[in-house]
């Protein structure tokens, strides 16, 4: 089977959009860093993430647990079609890291990656939020993402260093194998229905 490999990297900065004086919703001014766009060559990856890359919503988004942000790229085919949204494409919900072979049901928590010179460790699933569902006009589209379990995930950054789209992602360590990102979305939507698996989630090093 071949390894997974790292498709393209995307960095953006922070952006203000919408209309300061808008009385409708949908119109209001927000910010967002979703608005990414794709790299080329060698990029430092710091435990703090990609340089020029920012989020909007500091609370929710970025910092050590959340450096990078990883989608696949498999799922752009389904979102494309079932929302009528040709554009959607690798970056599309604002990824650092759209990937090929390395999907929700393979990736564990606390699994270690060697992606170019860098080392990283799979954190926890993304929560995807509002602002794609309105980036995309798509007014439920971020529990759309939650239930069918098509998330993507975080990554922390152990050794910093370069990497480079085209690189392959190679697994170096698995702690948790029975914990896959495809069962933690699941439990994460029937918490209360099993406390017993809640509690053994509870031991895997998830961010605090």
């Amino acid at each position: 089977m071949a390894e997974p490999r790292l498709l393209s990297i995307q960095i953006g900065p922070v952006r203000a959009l919408g209309d300061p004086e808008g009385t409708d919703p949908a119109d209001r001014l927000w910010t967002t860093g979703l608005f990414k766009a794709s790299v080329d060559g060698p990029v430092w990856l710091s435990a703090a993430g990609l340089p020029g890359d920012q989020q909007a919503d500091l609370v929710n988004h970025g910092g050590p647990h959340k450096a990078v942000n990883v989608y696949p790229n498999e799922h752009y085919a389904f979102w494309r079609e079932s929302l009528n949204r040709p554009a959607i494409a690798a970056g599309a919900f604002g990824e650092n890291f759209t990937t090929a072979g390395w999907l929700e049901e393979e990736v564990c928590i606390g699994d270690v990656y060697a992606i170019g010179a860098a080392a990283v460790q799979v954190s926890q699933p993304r929560g995807p939020c509002w602002k794609l569902a309105r980036r995309w006009q798509v007014p439920d589209l971020d529990r759309r993402i939650r239930a069918l379990g098509r998330t993507g995930w975080y990554l922390r950054v152990l050794d910093e260093g370069f990497v480079q789209a085209g690189e392959t992602i190679r697994l170096v360590e698995r702690a948790y194998p029975e914990w896959t990102i495809a069962r933690v979305n699941a439990l994460q939507r029937r918490l209360r229905e099993d406390p017993q698996a809640a509690a053994e989630l509870a031991a895997c090093p998830l961010p605090p």
